[in-house]
């Protein structure tokens, strides 16, 4: 059993300590359901406790015993808070006790001494720019400046302080109503002076030169050293006869401020030592903060509400959410952030921004709070860090959360910190941070969110960087143009009217130098209420246009009323305005019929020159069932489709007849119709249906009432209506003209009843022609299965061709009568050519060979069948063998025809010529070329090309004689006397010598008789292919041994430099010569197709054609 201590305390809710003299202490409940248990227990000495003490204000409790004073932290007993050992107290300790205020521990000992602790300083602190000074210790300040990195400096004082003040170069300390001032040197610290006021200090502030000093509702202003005139020695600040109460003061460079129990701020000027503002307010000012310029100063009334005052403008703001406990205010020294300011009391500081400049205008905001660690006190706030003094006589430092994004590693921190750490520092204005905070998100809302700060901030700069950064064009385009303007009120209204907050661009343009501004963007936005008021203050001139812009969205939501009177409102009646003034006009007819006042609407649309107005008002009309009104509106405003369907809706007829020649509308066209016809007036009737294009019904008018077949069967043969076509066959058949019936039973694709008709009444050719390309192969299948009982071998293989039944075809094709026999064996060449079957192929053959017959047919049959088959090699050889015979004939020109076309067909299939061919072409495309030429009058080009004619002329066995003799004529007009003796030499021979023309026959014995060698010298050219001259008449190169290519206007070969073609047939020509052959001629000498002088250009890279040349060789 322990033996009970006569200490013991009560504490806390309910709460018992009672300590044993044995060491032991414990705590008990009173609460009821923790009676009789032990909530703590210590064996604080190890021999005996003589006493126990607790002190609630501290919240601390203290034992003593072994010489020793033990304390806890009653929130947690079980850590041992301190231990204060008196060794020298060899007799032991007797009784302990605290102070109310618990900064004082007494301890009675044994032997008669009183030993007294201090247990926590008073929390004394000043502050100037970034210095500051702090109680240490009962007798010593600490003066330090942690921003600027200044070593502390410690000032040992006389006296424990009650107050402590600082200033740039001085500090001062002070109790009751005398101070001591201390200035820095470079030496350390000097003791200055020690001055004593007539009253209690309560506060003192210094700044470089002056000391202010706050006592028994005063304040003394005075020098602190230094000599100044005697009047700026010092000053007393009184209310005087008790008319107010000096609260609180301050001391700025250049200012002293101080606030009264009657709400007066006065600024004192030191410079000028004179009052230069002040400001009243309507309950008691209890303190005050100015910020180090002076411009700024926040205060607390005795409502606890705080406000911002700026003794420039004499502006007074309302500090948002501004708790009733705060206890005081401290500016931020860092430079960067000027309007930054906190609040604070004994548990939280609150962080505030002022923003000078908005589109809002001044407004203090709101950042954010952090929570103030125990019994700590604010002194200096520096770039968000703020350095708070403790009882412990230390300083300590407290991040703020507003400032979080300043000492956060931002690559560690979620993308939602990022977004909250970016709203703070936009609230801030720290755009440089907020900048880096929106790239590492790089979201369009955090991008959009830091460009509608920069817009209500009005930094124009960095929103065009942010819209630019974001893809914005638009707005980027709309800043640009607007960044140049100097009127901040006009600049901050556009980037009002840019954020939406229209209402306040409004005021703010209305404070510009261009109220208009205001006006125009109401119209821009279509609220048309606000733009009339603006109109009517700014731009009177402009309240009729508005009025007609508000009056046409009146109409549109359909608020009638209100639209007639803005319409009517509208008017300017200036000739000017015309044009707006008939849209007014139009205005209000529409809403007088909207309103029911029909008569006038339907007057003011008549007189209206707008088509429009009438055809609006005629359709409001025609809503309203008034049809009447609305077709005659539309009548005069030349809506005739529209005026006609009203008319009938009226059932006015006659009115309906009138303005159908300027109806376009089929509908109306076929109601008016359908009238006549039940009326009996098929004619109208009939032209009604015809303007409606309803065919079927124009028809069946024309052949059932007015009995024109003509015009019924050009109606079906131009229209193609099947329905018409059953009708006009119907009428043809109760004709029995079946040819027609027939016709326009295939028109209506009735194929079956006219095949059975053709059938009935021998009209199959009729029936087959009419089908034409539109037939099936069963339809041909039919017809010629009829064609063949019927003995009809061509027409019956005809069709059998068409419907693919090629092996009956041919049967039929060689069955054909001799009269039949040249297109029947054309049409066998065409079926053994699209069936490609050898077996049919050689029973053709041996049918043309005159195998099967013992009559051979023309081998120009033949060479069709090759053509056909696409057997070229075999139709080149059957060419040049036709081509001998037409020469031998004497038929030069077929001959030609037959080679020119297996040659160009030879070329397309990309097949080599034979030599025979082209040289056979090339002769007989020289004789062609001489009756040009001698026709032309150019002897000496025909007489060239005679030689060439005559050195083959064995080709031309029908006319020897003729060409030699016209040989021997054109070689001596030329001037060839050596040729024309040559070919006069072998007329004399005797198989030629009798059938020599008479009137030539003794010319030309007399040349032989006497010869007559010159000749004239033929012109050289240089090959096309090698560049070697040759004569211009020589086709064959000496030098590279190429065939050349030869002229189709002169015989000659070709030159490079000389080159053209054919448009059509490709051959070349040379172009100088072609020209002037195209001057007479009208055709291609070669393929006989029309050609003009125009159609002929001068080729200037001929390599194409030599190589395609090479290829025919």
């Amino acid at each position: 059993m322990r033996e009970l201590h006569q200490e013991r305390a009560l504490y806390g809710d309910g709460y018992i300590m009672i300590g044993f003299s044995q060491g032991y202490f414990v705590v008990i409940s009173t609460h009821i359901r923790e009676i009789g248990q032990e909530l703590f227990q210590a064996h604080n000495h190890k021999d005996s406790l003589t006493s126990i003490a607790i002190s609630q204000s501290l919240n601390k409790a203290a034992s003593c015993g072994d010489c020793c004073i033990k304390i806890h932290d009653l929130t947690e007993l079980k850590e041992m808070y301190a231990i204060l050992n008196l060794d020298e107290e060899t007799k032991g300790l007797d009784q302990l006790s605290w102070t109310d205020d618990g900064q004082l521990l007494a301890v009675s000992t044994q032997r008669g001494s009183l030993h007294v602790f201090l247990t926590r300083l008073p929390i004394l602190g000043s502050s100037s720019g970034t210095r500051m000074a702090y109680l240490t210790s009962l007798l010593e300040v600490t003066v330090a400046n942690p921003v600027e990195g200044e070593a502390p400096v410690v000032v040992a004082v006389d006296v424990e302080p009650n107050f402590i003040a600082i200033g740039p170069y001085h500090v001062a300390v002070g109790m009751n109503n005398r101070a001591w001032f201390y200035a820095f040197g470079e030496n350390g610290v000097e003791r200055l002076k020690d001055t004593e006021y007539l009253g209690t200090v309560v506060n003192m502030c210094l700044n470089a030169d002056y000391a202010a000093a706050l006592f028994e509702g005063k304040v003394q202003l005075h020098t602190i050293e230094g000599e100044e005139q005697e009047e700026r020695q010092t000053k007393l600040f009184s209310g005087g006869d008790d008319k107010y109460r000096i609260l609180s003061h301050a001391l700025t460079a250049d200012f002293l401020f101080f606030s009264t129990d009657t709400g007066l701020i006065q600024c004192f000027f030191i410079e000028d030592w004179q009052n230069i503002n002040e400001y009243r307010h309507p309950v008691g000012v209890r303190r005050i903060f100015p910020d180090p310029s002076g411009t700024r100063l926040i205060f607390t009334d005795d409502k606890s509400d705080g406000f911002l005052y700026c003794p420039v403008n004499d502006m007074v703001f309302e500090i948002p959410n501004f708790s009733p406990t705060i206890t005081g205010a401290l500016w931020e020294t860092w430079q960067g952030d000027k309007g930054v300011f906190v609040a604070y009391d004994d548990d939280k500081v609150y962080t505030y921004a002022f923003h000078k400049e908005t589109i809002q205008g001044p407004r203090v905001i709101l950042v954010g709070g952090t929570k103030l660690p125990f019994s700590h006190k604010p002194l200096l706030l520096h770039n968000g860090e703020l350095t708070c003094q403790t009882q412990s006589g230390k300083t300590n430092s407290v991040h703020l959360t507003s400032h979080s994004f300043l000492n956060t590693n931002f690559s560690e921190a979620s993308n939602e910190q990022l977004t909250q750490m970016l709203q703070k520092a936009l609230m801030l204005k720290r755009f440089q941070e907020a900048w880096e905070l929106c790239k590492l998100v790089n979201s369009t809302d955090t991008w959009a969110e830091i460009g509608r700060t920069c817009l209500h901030h009005i930094e124009v700069e960095l929103a065009v960087q942010v819209y630019r950064m974001m893809g914005n064009v638009g707005m980027v385009m709309s800043l640009e143009n607007i960044k140049t303007i100097e009127d901040q009120n006009l600049l901050a209204g556009h980037l009002a009217m840019f954020s939406n907050d229209f209402n306040q661009a409004q005021d703010l343009y209305l404070a510009s130098s261009c109220p208009s501004a205001a006006l125009e963007m109401r119209r821009d936005l279509q609220h048309w209420d606000s733009a009339l008021q603006l109109a009517n203050r700014l731009s009177p001139d402009e309240m009729p246009f508005i009025s007609k812009e508000y009056a046409i969205q009146l109409e549109f939501i359909g608020d009638y009323v209100n639209a007639l009177s803005h319409y009517e409102k509208g008017m300017t009646k200036d000739n000017k305005y015309q044009e707006h003034d008939e849209a007014c006009q139009a205005g209000v007819a529409r809403m007088s019929i909207r309103m029911g006042d029909i008569r006038r609407g339907v007057n003011l649309a008549i007189k209206h020159p707008s088509r429009a107005l009438k055809k609006d008002c005629g359709a409001i009309l025609e809503s309203m069932k008034q049809y009447s009104e609305a077709a005659q509106l539309y009548e005069k405003g030349q809506y005739h489709d529209k005026a006609a369907s009203v008319y009938i809706r009226c059932k006015n007829w006659s009115k309906v007849g009138e303005l159908l020649p300027q109806v376009s509308s089929p509908k109306i066209h076929l109601q008016y119709a359908k009238a006549k016809e039940a009326d009996g007036k098929f004619k109208e009737a009939a032209m009604a249906y015809e303007s409606a294009r309803d065919w079927d019904n124009v028809i069946r008018i024309l052949l059932e009432h007015l009995n024109n077949p003509e015009e019924a069967v050009r109606i079906v043969r131009e229209t193609q209506s099947i329905d018409g076509a059953k009708m006009v066959a119907r009428f043809f058949l109760n004709l029995s003209d079946y040819g027609s019936a027939i016709q326009f039973l295939v028109l209506s694709h009735c194929s079956d009843e006219a095949f059975q008709l053709a059938q009935q009444h021998g009209q199959m050719e009729v029936y087959a022609d009419i089908i034409g390309p539109e037939a099936t192969a069963e339809d041909y299948q039919s017809i010629a299965l009829h064609f063949e009982g019927e003995k009809q071998h061509l027409l019956a293989g005809n069709f059998f061709q068409k419907c693919g039944q090629f092996s009956r075809a041919l049967k039929h094709f060689l069955k054909c009568s001799n009269t039949e026999d040249s297109l029947a064996i054309e049409k066998a060449i065409e079926t053994v050519g699209e069936a490609k079957d050898d077996a049919l192929t050689n029973q053709l053959i041996d049918y043309l060979m005159g195998e099967s017959d013992g009559m051979p047919k023309d081998a120009k049959y033949l060479f069709r069948l090759y053509m056909a088959l696409k057997q070229y090699r075999e139709a080149a050889r059957t060419a040049i063998i036709i081509a001998r015979e037409e020469q031998s004939a004497g038929n030069y020109r077929n001959g030609h025809d037959v080679l020119f076309s297996m040659y160009t067909e030879l070329l397309t299939q990309k097949i080599k010529i034979p030599s025979e061919m082209a040289t056979n072409l090339m002769i007989l495309h020289s004789y062609i070329l001489v009756k040009i030429h001698v026709k032309r009058g150019n002897h000496l080009k025909g007489a060239r090309m005679l030689i060439r004619v005559s050195s083959n002329i064995s080709k031309f066995p029908s006319h020897i004689v003729p060409i030699l003799t016209s040989a021997v004529i054109e070689c001596h007009r030329a001037g060839l006397k050596n040729s024309a003796f040559s070919f006069a030499a072998m007329l004399m021979r005797p198989e030629y010598r009798n059938k020599i023309d008479l009137k030539y026959k003794k010319k030309i014995e007399a040349m032989v008789r006497h010869p007559d060698t010159s000749e004239l010298e033929e012109d050289s050219t240089p090959c096309p292919f090698c560049g070697f001259q040759l004569p211009e008449c020589e086709l064959l190169c000496p030098g590279c041994k190429n065939n050349l290519p030869y002229c189709i206007a002169t015989g000659r070969h070709m030159v490079k430099e000389d080159w053209s073609v054919c448009p059509h047939c490709d051959f070349p020509a040379l172009y100088s010569q072609f020209i002037q052959l195209l001057e007479t001629e009208s055709v291609c000498p070669m393929c006989l197709e029309s050609l003009s002088v125009n159609q002929v250009r001068r080729i200037s890279d001929c390599s194409s054609y030599l190589q395609l040349n090479e290829l025919e060789q």
